[in-house]
């Protein structure tokens, strides 16, 4: 037997080495802030910090939350779909998009999608499913759409509605002329009848802005806030769904919503594919 030539391909690094635990995290800041457990002192530390002068952050990352269980039971429930691609998945909570859409109906397909070595070394937990249904996880970028649809076309079929979730991630974009053509691609390669399902944070109050500036200064992964009107053309070409684009505390409301400011700084809503 010939001796086995060494590979020209470094061994993948482990996903636990490629997570740095010196600056906060994005999905770890969110996590705290929504009681999760998934996070360093680093991130909490600028938690607390931008919790000390704008207490409307931890607002927003509730209500975040609490839009997904709206939106995904509104889609199931009274558009009657059934398959979701939920990108930027994020870490774990309650909740999950799997959960709220299989709790309604088991037979629910759900594809998640993140490249985010924290979240990919979570995605056990995400890869929960119903007997009936499916929920499985892809290690992609959101800057590569044309992969993320082959990919998602193994477990979703592409000839049925899917609702193609996008909380929360896009202000991570620094050029959103770039975020409007991704979403443009992922929304073509979705047949009629399909929906987008947007929230972000927004530049609509000083608190916020301050809030942005401190956590881009933290060392993170920078996350801009925009104004709605900047936010809203993302779903030029589609039906926005009433109530429209409005703050979350405005979409759909029921007993939870009391919960946080009306004056969350985050929009959302939802834009059907005619």
């Amino acid at each position: 037997m010939s001796e086995q030539q060494p590979s020209d391909t470094p061994p993948a690094e482990p996903v636990s080495d490629r997570i740095d635990t010196t600056r906060p995290h994005s999905a770890r800041f969110w996590n705290y802030f929504v009681g999760g457990k998934d996070n360093y002192e680093v991130d909490r530390e600028i938690g607390d910090q931008i919790k000390a002068f704008f207490p409307g952050l931890v607002d927003v990352a509730v209500a975040g939350r609490q839009f997904l269980r709206r939106s995904v039971s509104h889609l199931v429930e009274d558009r009657g779909v059934r398959q979701f691609l939920d990108i930027g998945t994020g870490l774990p909570t309650a909740d999950n998009t799997h959960q709220v859409a299989q709790g309604i109906a088991p037979e629910s397909r759900i594809v998640y999608v993140d490249n985010d070595p924290l979240v990919l070394a979570h995605a056990r937990a995400l890869l929960t499913s119903s007997p009936e249904g499916v929920t499985d996880y892809i290690d992609a970028d959101l800057y590569d759409p044309d992969a993320i649809l082959a990919e998602a076309a193994k477990t979703l079929d592409f000839d049925r509605p899917v609702a193609l979730m996008l909380l929360g991630i896009l202000g991570h974009a620094g050029d959103f002329s770039k975020a409007r053509e991704v979403v443009g691609r992922l929304m073509a390669g979705l047949p009629a009848g399909s929906y987008l399902v947007v929230y972000d944070g927004t530049r609509t109050s000083e608190g916020m802005i301050a809030a942005e500036k401190a956590y881009i200064e933290s060392g993170a992964v920078p996350y801009y806030v925009r104004e709605p009107d900047e936010i809203v053309t993302l779903f030029d070409g589609l039906r926005i769904l009433d109530p429209g684009f409005v703050r979350l505390s405005e979409w759909r409301p029921d007993a939870d919503s009391a919960t946080v400011s009306a004056d969350v700084d985050a929009f959302g809503g939802i834009g059907a594919k005619e």
